[in-house]
């Protein structure tokens, strides 16, 4: 029965990035999962400029490893598709070379991209990872906690606990008190195709928001090998008012929408429309407790708009190391003092996030948001405020300058 300072539960992209930060500050921490690697995850798979900026805070190399690695494809760029059908090509870099730059962007499958962090944990002795750990019960000790399985046996006791095991997080919702809320909630659904026709040349990854699925909306990810990420989401509270059959509808748009039908009439998919819950970081709940972090999907971190959860995930880990560091020096696990951590991830992560929540609420009213879209066509601060949505530029310091709001309503200008 091991024993740790720091036990971090999930090995997904939030805990394996804690664990990695923890290590290369020089102290142990035990890292479960219930899985074993590599495995799939539900997911649109794309990884933004956030992600490349918390890879290399990591390990410079990594996003060259990244960048490297078949299981990838580098993306340029995004394609948002208005209720109207017009299409607002984003850029991730204004004017790219593809033979010169780096990608700001990549898309890969979640299997790969996961094992890709997994592999950099196998390879840190400050580390010990058990796979295959299905972690069924915590109980707080006078120490700390005790994890134990489905008929009691302890698995491991620990000082401090890192709770990264995603968005069904048991511990989230009974120990935290997360209660899955419809209004800040998502469902999704997402489907591997080959052959779809018509994709970027450049990669450019699609949100299309067809008018008769708002306030949803569907998106084309590019893949390696001619493969693409297709799916919907929605949130939950309008699915169960509409009582709106997801998969009837993927199939509906894909079949039937005028830009949509061609392209997908020779497309094959591959294996089934799997579902998923996103609970989203539209409200601010507690990512503390007595003893204990929650991180990304667990903390209710994911992005309202664009349901981005990666490199929320890999920023609430980094956090996490530092903080368990912190309280571990001070021996003190007090909901007060663990509090830091709260308004760490919040402080860079907040601002963005309330945008997101007001883009989200946009999705309900078609015509102003064919406005905005017919507007940001002809206005680069708001195109570029829609790419720094996905990329890892201080968007917060932006968004406290007046006159940017002023260059946002009426063109003109970068906003800076």
């Amino acid at each position: 029965m091991p024993h740790a300072d720091i036990c971090i539960l999930g090995a997904g992209p939030g805990g394996a990035t804690a664990a990695l930060h923890l290590a290369r500050a020089g102290h142990a921490c035990l890292l479960l999962d219930r899985a074993t690697f590599p495995r799939d995850k539900v997911c649109g798979d794309a990884l933004s400029g956030k992600v490349l900026s918390e890879l290399k805070r990591i390990d410079e190399s990594l996003p060259g490893k990244l960048a490297a690695a078949p299981v990838q494809v580098p993306s340029w760029g995004i394609d948002f598709y208005a209720p109207n059908g017009r299409r607002l090509a984003i850029p991730f870099k204004p004017r790219f070379d593809k033979t010169r730059d780096r990608a700001a962007g990549h898309v890969a499958k979640r299997l790969d991209f996961d094992n890709l962090l997994v592999e950099e944990v196998r390879q840190q002795p400050l580390i010990t990872f058990h796979e295959n750990a299905d972690v069924a019960h915590t109980e707080r000790t006078a120490t700390g906690w005790a994890l134990r399985t489905k008929t009691g046996e302890t698995l491991a006791t620990c000082r401090l606990l890192l709770v990264a095991n995603g968005a069904q997080s048991a511990f989230a919702r009974q120990v935290a008190g997360h209660a899955l809320e419809p209004n800040h909630h998502c469902a999704g659904l997402r489907a591997y195709y080959r052959n779809v026709q018509g994709m970027s040349a450049d990669n450019f990854i699609e949100l299309h928001f067809i008018k008769e699925f708002l306030p949803g909306y569907l998106w084309v990810f590019p893949l390696p090998d001619g493969q693409a990420n297709v799916g919907v989401g929605m949130l939950s509270q309008t699915v169960a008012a509409k009582k709106i059959n997801l998969r009837q509808r993927l199939d509906e748009m894909l079949a039937t929408h005028p830009a949509l039908a061609p392209r997908f009439a020779g497309a094959e998919r591959l294996g089934p429309v799997r579902g998923f819950g996103l609970p989203l970081g539209s409200k601010r709940r507690a990512l503390s407790g007595p003893g204990y972090l929650l991180l990304g999907d667990a903390g209710s971190l994911i992005d309202p708009f664009s349901g981005e959860g990666i490199s929320h995930a890999m920023v609430s880990g980094r956090h996490a190391a530092h903080w368990a560091l912190e309280a571990l020096q001070a021996n003190d696990f007090s909901p007060e003092f663990l509090k830091s951590y709260d308004r760490a991830v919040y402080n860079r992560l907040g601002q963005e996030l309330r945008l997101s929540r007001v883009m989200q609420r946009l999705l309900n009213f078609p015509s102003l948001f064919n406005f905005i879209a017919n507007r940001a066509i002809g206005n680069p601060t708001l195109a570029e405020t829609l790419s720094m949505m996905f990329l890892d530029l201080d968007l917060r310091e932006r968004l406290r300058r007046p006159s940017f709001y002023f260059r946002l309503l009426f063109g003109g200008g970068k906003g800076r």
